[in-house]
């Protein structure tokens, strides 16, 4: 039967109460970034409290399922940071409680907290997001003298579309002004332009008043009454200040949530699977038809006029009897004739291609809202399971770095959010946009993480390490041949001391030794390629010289002699066997030189190492010859003591 232990409440309990304040320090930042986003649809709008408190509800609502995955990070960071850093979890491992047994209250309480949520996910974020999308639409639906961008059609505004080149955000002076204005169908569109105006709210906030200087008005008359006079077809008038007043109800109003039918994120599993179905129908309907049609098109003749004349006729009786030379029918035609078939032809491929590009836009919509309700449902199940996955980075970490406090705990968790959010982003937009798999693109990001969470797991159990920076350094310098310098201290406390005699021995039979090596070797010289990857003779002289003066220099290392201190650390640390070969094994060393840009480098780097053995050997040497001639000194200073 599983019991609660005191354990297990000390550790929920220091976790919880970190959680809470995580999670709204989270939940503050991710507000803040997310309302950056749509700062200037709330400023100069008038928006009363009530308005502005919906935004932020609906808005922390919405982020709460991003808020829990950081908290929960940077909590359990903290958490067993604290613990590493006061000692308490050196006691819990000495009792005989392994990391994943002090874990298992968190682990239950996390996974209750990646319940609430899949919960926030699938019912509570869909409404707070429709309802988002439904306020921020109407948000931006008033004042829209504020919202006119530079540059583009602005269709804010009913019944027209505006075009202003440039604008004074301070005056509201608008530059290089085009309207459209629309009013029973596109054939009596009127055409505004004007080198300046200034568009107002009136003080019943019902209408819009525009005023425009310097401009030309052009409104075609065909519908008109004035349409049955041939010489009146359109109406031009020249003005230098024209004010319209345009219906536009300035309040804030709710738009009409129907428009947001296809937002994704507004719906939950359950409204997700029923409308893929309906969607995937549609579109299956819609591209089917389109198939069908363009199979038509291809097989029959094309259903547009065109002008019957005989030299055609006699060009289709030809066709249908025996081939015949394209070219040498149009040479025959009248110059008329020619120009009529190049334009009917022109026509025919203008509305294939427009008719091929609007077919192309709906079915490309089509398939970009079906892939962003399949990303929808998958995102609900991995934003939960980020919360499992942060906790075993975090609390890992925690165990390992044993650092408590607000310092190293966020950068590794800002780091680590960073990381997660340029994988999940990359992969919604590469989803989105059809390049990768769905499934592919909303699960790279757990992917990617889930063995570190793994890793960090497995290592703060075993109690590895990690994070020994120290380590890691020594590696990368032995990697790129750089000097490790020996730091010998005097001791405080000298049990046994050196051995005087037969260290100077040592070191005089070592000197020996080098000068023999240096001189059969030739350690100036580039050695032979073919010996070194192929016949590679095995090498250890300079391996039983290192360890025997290493030895030596840890029975010196015992003295209270400064000379000798100094020139111990004099000795360089030798790479015992980079100077012979690459690598140990035979076949790596072939490899190496069969892959011939890598041999060279390594060869190179052989060299190097050789070079610097010379210049090592003869440190070594003059180093053995000052500690023998100090050894000497003080054993010839002990005799005439004795004799006093």
């Amino acid at each position: 039967m599983l019991r609660i232990k005191k354990l297990d409440i000390f550790i929920a309990r220091q976790f919880l109460l970190l959680f809470v304040g995580t999670f709204f320090i989270c939940q503050f930042v991710l507000m803040m970034q997310f309302l950056w986003r749509y700062v200037d649809d709330l400023i100069g709008k008038g928006l009363t409290m009530d308005v502005l408190a919906q935004f932020f509800w609906y808005m922390s609502l919405m982020l709460v399922p991003q808020a829990l995955p950081l908290a929960i990070l940077l909590s359990s960071l903290i958490t067993f940071g604290n613990l590493g850093e006061s000692s308490e979890l050196t006691a819990i491992k000495a009792a005989g409680i392994s990391l994943l047994q002090s874990m298992r209250s968190l682990i239950v309480i996390v996974i209750m907290i990646a319940m609430v949520s899949f919960y926030f996910q699938n019912v509570v974020a869909p409404h707070s997001n429709m309802a988002f999308a439904q306020l921020l639409l109407s948000m931006r639906q008033k004042s829209p003298e504020l919202e006119i961008p530079e540059g583009v059609f602005y269709d804010g505004i009913p019944g027209s579309n505006l075009y202003v080149q440039k604008k004074n955000v301070e005056t509201g002076k608008l530059y290089g002004i085009m309207i459209y204005r629309m009013t029973n169908s596109f054939e009596d569109a009127a055409i505004i332009l004007a080198d300046s105006g200034m568009l107002q709210s009136t003080a019943d906030k019902k209408h819009l008043l525009l005023n425009l200087w310097s401009g030309e008005w052009f409104e075609n008359m065909k519908n008109s009454e004035l349409s049955g006079n041939a010489s009146v077809p359109y109406r031009r008038e020249t003005f230098t200040r024209k004010t319209i007043v345009l219906d536009f109800d300035a309040d804030f109003n709710l738009a009409d949530a129907s428009i947001l039918a296809n937002n994704a994120r507004g719906k939950s599993l359950r409204q997700i699977k029923h409308d893929l179905d309906s969607l995937n129908h549609t579109y299956d309907s819609i591209g089917r038809s389109y198939y069908n049609s363009s199979i038509v098109a291809i097989g029959s003749p094309v259903n547009n006029k065109r002008i019957e004349t005989a030299e055609m006729k006699r060009a289709e009786e030809m066709a249908r009897t025996k081939s015949f030379n394209i070219d040498t029918v149009f040479s025959r035609m009248s110059t008329e004739n020619k120009l009529s078939s190049v334009n009917n032809a022109m026509m025919q491929v203008q509305s294939a291609i427009s008719e091929v590009g609007f077919r192309a836009m709906v079915t490309s919509d089509g398939d970009t809202i079906i892939r962003m309700h399949q990303m929808e449902a998958i995102n609900k199940f991995t934003q939960a399971l980020s919360c499992l996955i942060f906790f075993f980075i975090g609390a890992p970490l925690g165990a390992i770095i044993r650092k408590g406090g607000l310092g190293v705990p966020v950068i590794i968790s800002v780091i680590v959010f960073i990381i997660y959010y340029i994988f999940d982003n990359t992969g919604y937009r590469m989803a989105r946009g059809g390049m990768w798999a769905v499934w592919f693109g909303k699960s790279i990001a757990p992917a990617i993480l889930t063995p570190l969470a793994v890793f960090f797991t497995y290592k703060a159990n075993n109690d590895s390490v990690v994070f020994n920076f120290d380590a890691y350094r020594e590696l990368f310098m032995r990697l790129f041949g750089m000097r490790i310098k020996r730091n010998i201290v005097r001791k405080e406390v000298i049990i046994n001391d050196p051995k005087y005699q037969e260290d100077s021995n040592s070191l005089a039979a070592i000197s020996d030794e080098i000068t023999t090596y240096a001189h059969e070797h030739h350690l100036m010289r580039l050695p032979d390629p073919i010996k070194v990857f192929f016949k590679y003779q095995p090498d250890h002289a300079i391996e039983n010289i290192g360890e025997r003066l290493e030895a030596t220099i840890e029975d010196l290392s015992n003295t209270r002699d400064k000379v000798i201190l100094t020139e111990l650390n004099n000795y360089p640390i030798m790479s015992l066997t980079a100077h012979t070969r690459p690598f140990e094994r035979k076949w790596l060393n072939i490899l190496a030189a069969i892959l011939l840009p890598l041999g060279i480098v390594l060869y190179i780097r052989m060299w190097r190492f050789r070079l610097r053995l010379y210049r090592d050997l003869r440190v070594i040497k003059r180093t053995n010859e000052n500690i023998i001639k100090r050894i000497e000194e003080m054993t010839a200073q002990v005799p005439q003591q004795d004799n006093k």
